[in-house]
């Protein structure tokens, strides 16, 4: 088996029929993600469940939610944000990344290591999530 294959993952939400939305989780069952895909834009929304290790970003002052920090977002285009809302620890992915395998969602690329998750845009922005490391570039 090629060792870069495309997740293959099942339709999550009842969406118009000109997008996809799918989900996955690391072999940890600690990071899970959703991808939506539709013709010339896709974008991805990745919950690290349990975290450590510095912030990648500062708490916004009017942000008081449980999941800051825990909550990424991007789109195929432009810079990645966080999200402030509840944290959301369920592990109920459709399907799971294995270890050295890397997808590709339109204009993103997401590579799951036994290091963690990278996931990249066509800009180069994007971010990398472990337990104990989340960084956004």
């Amino acid at each position: 088996m090629s060792s870069r294959i495309a997740f293959v993952l099942l339709i999550l939400s009842t969406l118009p029929a000109h997008a996809d939305v799918w989900s996955f989780e690391t072999p940890s069952e600690n990071i899970q993600c959703s991808v939506g895909q539709e013709v010339n834009f896709s974008d991805i929304y990745c919950t690290i469940i349990e975290r450590g290790g510095p912030l990648a970003h500062p708490r916004p002052s009017g942000c008081t939610a449980s999941g800051w920090g825990h909550i990424f977002l991007m789109g195929n285009r432009g810079p990645v944000s966080m999200d402030c809302r509840p944290l959301d620890r369920n592990r109920d992915a459709q399907s799971q990344a294995d270890y050295g395998v890397t997808g590709t969602f339109g204009g993103i690329t997401c590579t799951s290591e036994r290091t963690g998750l990278t996931c990249r845009n066509e800009d180069g922005h994007g971010f990398f999530l472990s337990r104990r490391s989340q960084q956004v570039f």
